[in-house]
C-alpha cells in the first residue's frame, strides 16, 4: 500500500513537468539535406478594401514622373514616418477603386500588388503618359494577429514586403513557455474563403509550406500546453499538487502506524 501511494506521487509530479522536445523549435533542423530546401514563393495576397497602398511612378527622367507621385521626391527623402506615408498612401475604397494621379479613378479588383504594378505600367503607356515606367507597389497597412500564450498578444502592423511566422512571433515577444509548439492555429483568407491550418515549430517541415510566409490579416493562436490547461483547475495548481502529496504522505504515515 505503502508503494502504491508512492507511486501516485511521483506521477503527479512526473505529469506536472515538461519535456525539452516540446520546447525546442525545429529540431530536426539537423536532419535536412542541404538539396531538400527549396524556395518558397511569396504570397499572392490581393488587394482588398482598405488596404493603404504606396505606389511610386519612377523614369529615366525623374522630372516626368512627378504628377503621377503623390509624395514629391524632396518629400520621400525627407519623410521618415510610417503614419504621414499612410495619410498621403492611396486608399483602396469599398469599391476595389483607388484615385490616381492624372489617370483618375483604377480599379484592384481581384488583383495583388505585382498585378497591380503591370496594369498601371501598361494605362502609363497605352495612355501616352510616359514611355517606358517603372511602378512600384506596396501595401503599407499590413496586419497579423497573435493570440494566445504569448509575452504581447495583439495586433501587430509592417511594412516590409513580406514576414514569416517565426518574425510574426518575434513581434509578440514569442511563445511562453506553456505555448504549445506542436500546435499552432493559423487561420487564413483564402480567395473569400476563411481557412484554419496546423503549424508544428518542432519540425523544420513548414519551412518549406506556403504557410510559412504571412499573409495580411492572418491570425495566429498559440494553443496552451496540457501542464496550463490543468493549472487553470483546482488540481493542477502547484499548491492543490502540493495539498494532495502531503495529504498522500499522512495517510501512509497513519497506515504505517
Amino acid at each position: 500500500m505503502k508503494n502504491f501511494y508512492y507511486l501516485i506521487i511521483c506521477l503527479i509530479f512526473f505529469n506536472s513537468c515538461t519535456t525539452k522536445n516540446q520546447l525546442i523549435y525545429l529540431k530536426d533542423i539537423k536532419k535536412q539535406e542541404a538539396n531538400s530546401w527549396v524556395d518558397i514563393p511569396p504570397v499572392k495576397d490581393r488587394i482588398e478594401s482598405g488596404d493603404i497602398l504606396k505606389i511610386d511612378v519612377k523614369t529615366t527622367v525623374p522630372e516626368a514622373s512627378i504628377p503621377y507621385n503623390v509624395l514629391s521626391t524632396a518629400r520621400i527623402q525627407t519623410s521618415t514616418s510610417l503614419e504621414l506615408i499612410k495619410l498621403e498612401g492611396y486608399l483602396v475604397d469599398d469599391k476595389m477603386m483607388i484615385n490616381f494621379p492624372v489617370l483618375g479613378e483604377v480599379s484592384t479588383n481581384d488583383l495583388n500588388e505585382k498585378q497591380l504594378e503591370e496594369k498601371l505600367k501598361n494605362l502609363l503607356i497605352q495612355g501616352n503618359h510616359l514611355s517606358n515606367p517603372t511602378v512600384l507597389v506596396r501595401r503599407i497597412n499590413s496586419k497579423f494577429t497573435v493570440l494566445g500564450e504569448v509575452k504581447n498578444p495583439g495586433t501587430f502592423s509592417y511594412s516590409d514586403k513580406k514576414i514569416n511566422i517565426l518574425q510574426a512571433l518575434g513581434y509578440a515577444g514569442d511563445l511562453t513557455i506553456d505555448g504549445k509548439r506542436k500546435d499552432i492555429t493559423l487561420i487564413r483568407d483564402d480567395n473569400g474563403t476563411r481557412k484554419a491550418y496546423n503549424i508544428e515549430l518542432t519540425k523544420s517541415d513548414f519551412l518549406n509550406s506556403p504557410l510559412f510566409n504571412i499573409k495580411n490579416n492572418d491570425v495566429l493562436i498559440i494553443n496552451p500546453s496540457f501542464n496550463k490547461v490543468k493549472s487553470a483547475g483546482f488540481i493542477g495548481s502547484p499548491a492543490s499538487i502540493a495539498t494532495i502529496a502531503s495529504l498522500l504522505l499522512n495517510i501512509t504515515l497513519l497506515i504505517n502506524f
